[in-house]
C-alpha cells in the first residue's frame, strides 16, 4: 500500500491530472469514480488506483479480475479531481480516431467544435452526441482539451464510446466531408432558417462555435447552410452545450 504523497506513482498521477502535456506524453489519461471504472473498456486500462478504505469495503471481486494499487485514503484525496472521492481511478490509453470511423452509417451525423473552452459545456456534448446518436466530434486543436478530467467526469462514460478527432484547421475537414454528401450548418444568429426548418435526415455536420464569440467567420463562411435557434426575451444566444444538444435532438427527432 502506498501511503506517502511523494511515492513516484503519486507524483506522476499529480502530473496527469494537472498537465495535458504530461497526458500526451505517456499516451494516457486518468477517469476517477465507480461508475468510470465500471464501464472503462477493460483493454484500455493500464492501471487502477484504489483507497484502503474502499477496497475493504468491496473486496477483491469489485475489480472484475484487474490488479490494483491500494492507497491510503490521505494520498487518494492528494491525486483525486473531486470534493468526495469515490475511492477509485484508472490510467487510460488515450483513443486514436479518424475520419472513417465517424463514416460507418449511410448517413452520418457530427459535430464539429471550434474554440469550445469550458470542461464541462465538453463533457455534455459528448455525452448528449451519444444520446442523440451523433456519430462523432471534430474538434480544432485550440479546443479545451478532452482528455482534462473536468471534461472526463461530465462525459458520465460517453468518452470510452464516442469517436472523436483534434484536427488543426476545422476548415480543412469540409472538402472531406463534402465528398462524403455531408451537409455542413453553422449555427449562427444571422441564419437565414430556423433549425427546425432543415431536412437532417441525410448526412449533416454542425459547426459549433465559441461560448463567447461564437463561429469565426472565416469558418462559418464555409457552411453550406447558416441556421438559428429562435429567441425570446433579450437572449442573444444560448449555452453552447445547450444549442448543441437542440439541434442534435432535431436531427434525432426527424431521423426517429
Amino acid at each position: 500500500m502506498i501511503t506517502s504523497t511523494s511515492n513516484p506513482q503519486v507524483k506522476n498521477l499529480q502530473q496527469l491530472l494537472k498537465k495535458a502535456k504530461a497526458r500526451n506524453e505517456q499516451d494516457v489519461f486518468l477517469a476517477e469514480g465507480i461508475k468510470m471504472y465500471q464501464e472503462a473498456p477493460k483493454e484500455q486500462i493500464c492501471k487502477v488506483y484504489i483507497t484502503k478504505t474502499l477496497y475493504e469495503e468491496k473486496g477483491p471481486d469489485f475489480l472484475c479480475g484487474l490488479e490494483a494499487e491500494v492507497l491510503s485514503d490521505h494520498v487518494y484525496a492528494a491525486v483525486s479531481d473531486t470534493k468526495t472521492p469515490q475511492g477509485i481511478l484508472c490510467v487510460l490509453k488515450q483513443y486514436r480516431y479518424r475520419i472513417p470511423d465517424m463514416m460507418k452509417k449511410e448517413n452520418p451525423h457530427l459535430l464539429l467544435l471550434e474554440d469550445l473552452q469550458d470542461p464541462g459545456n465538453l463533457g455534455t456534448i459528448m455525452r448528449t452526441a451519444e444520446g442523440a446518436g451523433v456519430d462523432g466530434i471534430i474538434l480544432n486543436r485550440t479546443s479545451v482539451d478532452l482528455y482534462n478530467p473536468k471534461v472526463i467526469r461530465a462525459t458520465m462514460g460517453s468518452v470510452y464510446r464516442m469517436p472523436f478527432l483534434y484536427v488543426d484547421e476545422l476548415s480543412e475537414v469540409l472538402p472531406v466531408l463534402k465528398e462524403k454528401g455531408i451537409h455542413t450548418y453553422a449555427a449562427h444568429l444571422k441564419g437565414k432558417n430556423c433549425y427546425d426548418q432543415e431536412d437532417y435526415r441525410t448526412g449533416c455536420a454542425f459547426l459549433i462555435g465559441n461560448e463567447s464569440s461564437g463561429l469565426s467567420g472565416k469558418l462559418s463562411r464555409k457552411a453550406d447552410t447558416w441556421i438559428r435557434i429562435p429567441m425570446h426575451g433579450k437572449l442573444e444566444s444560448l449555452n453552447a452545450a445547450v444549442a448543441a444538444s437542440i439541434l442534435m435532438y432535431e436531427v434525432c427527432r426527424q431521423r426517429r
